[in-house]
């Protein structure tokens, strides 16, 4: 596209398959809100109030494609029981006028769940296990060809289920640490076979579980892939490893690339670009959690908050491929959306902003604001954890009993 649409955020255009009304995504951030990963009201509530204000694309993060991928015990496994309640919160977004996709994610080494089928995490490579110290786990094992063909179906899977529950798209999450992370990662993945070395290796299984999950869905539903453009830790990933990563991407057929930064344990302050509060460590209710929190602070730098954090590193991808590309990364204005589609973004993925103000998308386009009201003070990551969920600390937060009814909980009545 080009013209004066091609830096207008709130011109039409499509991913995929999927035709959405303006370039602005909700980009997937924990919510918090599906206790014992049962979704409930609340979260249909969140992801209705950002439909409805404007935003063309929601993302449900952390769908994880079987029990064992899951991270945390209280996330949402794509499975015949909660394929109920997620149709609830896809018909409410609908209803709102938008789009709706599910992350899908693996987490791998990543792993804070009391009990595992598999016994030790499955990861890229084999050996000690800094995350698993916290849950007596130590040892990672290195997958087999076996387990990768087992995990690259449990993605298929969940794509279709996805696809059952009403999504208009899924997003594989292959960043911020977790599972295909591990592959992409030289700080993870010491392999010396054909999924080890350099990032042309990495990448091999990625754009493996990629091009299946585009057989399966890609005809009908938008197929996004999320990574970390720079890791953050100096034995990680950077931008020339991510280069060959996107090139990859591009060529498996990815409908779209969302371009983030760092990792959930090694650097979680690269995901945010500024220093985290220290009660996320304090008010985190599970104590390995919490353990793990304070762990990360101890190597936590001072980072001042600026906005379109990221664009340099995602200039550098943009001028790699020719494939579409969401920036994501502290789009907090009407002209920081206009300067990244000027660059040659097609998206704008955000995520504080629309939680500081659902109705953010709708005020930029009908002139009401010209800039969030969001400080980046990142309490709201703090809120993940309390029995409310996600918001932000300068509005009113949310109701916890909303958080605790089931989204298909039909007592409760229709959301709007």
């Amino acid at each position: 596209m080009s013209g004066p649409a091609a830096t207008d955020p709130f011109a039409p255009l499509s991913i995929g398959p999927l035709g959405l009304r303006n370039r602005f995504i909700k980009s997937a951030t924990n919510e918090g809100m599906a206790p014992a990963g049962v979704p409930s009201r609340m979260l249909v509530e969140h992801h209705r109030r950002i439909a409805a204000g404007g935003a063309a694309l929601t993302t449900v993060a952390y769908c994880a494609v079987s029990e064992d991928g899951r991270t945390f015990p209280d996330q949402v496994c794509l499975d015949q029981q909660t394929l109920p309640h997620l149709r609830v919160l896809t018909d409410a977004v609908h209803r709102a006028g938008g789009s709706i996709s599910a992350q899908i994610t693996h987490g791998g080494a990543f792993n804070f769940l009391p009990a595992l089928g598999s016994g030790n995490p499955l990861s890229a490579s084999g050996g000690f296990n800094p995350v698993g110290l916290m849950t007596g786990r130590p040892c990672k094992q290195a997958m087999t060809e076996g387990d990768m063909a087992q995990i690259a179906g449990e993605f298929v899977r969940a794509a279709r289920l996805a696809e059952q529950a009403g999504f208009d798209a899924v997003e594989i999450h292959m960043g911020h640490g977790y599972l295909l992370s591990q592959f992409l990662s030289p700080l993870y993945n010491k392999r010396r076979d054909q999924y080890g070395g350099g990032a042309a290796q990495r990448v091999r299984f990625p754009v493996r579980v990629l091009e299946q999950v585009l057989a399966a869905v890609g005809q009908r539903l938008a197929v996004i892939c999320k990574f970390s453009m720079d890791e953050g830790v100096r034995r990680g990933a950077h931008v020339e490893d991510s280069i060959e990563v996107a090139r990859a991407l591009e060529r498996a057929g990815a409908h779209l690339l969302v371009l983030s930064a760092g990792m959930n344990v090694e650097s979680p302050w690269a995901i945010f670009g500024s220093t985290l509060p220290a009660e996320v460590s304090d008010t985190v209710a599970n104590p390995l959690m919490r353990w793990a929190a304070r762990l990360a602070r101890l190597r936590e730098p001072r980072i001042e908050f600026r906005p379109l954090f990221l664009l340099d590193n995602a200039r550098r991808i943009r001028a790699a491929v020719r494939m579409p590309l969401a920036y994501l990364g502290g789009v907090q204005s009407l002209a920081g959306a206009q300067r990244a589609l000027a660059d040659g973004f097609e998206f704008l993925a955000l995520g504080r902003a629309l939680i500081h103000d659902p109705q953010f998308i709708n005020k930029l386009r009908d002139g009401q604001v010209a800039e969030s009201g969001c400080t980046a003070c990142n309490q709201c990551i703090v809120q993940m954890y309390t029995p409310g969920g996600t918001a932000c600390v300068l509005g009113p937060l949310n109701d916890p009993a909303m958080n605790r009814q089931p989204a298909a909980d039909h007592s409760a009545g229709a959301f709007g």
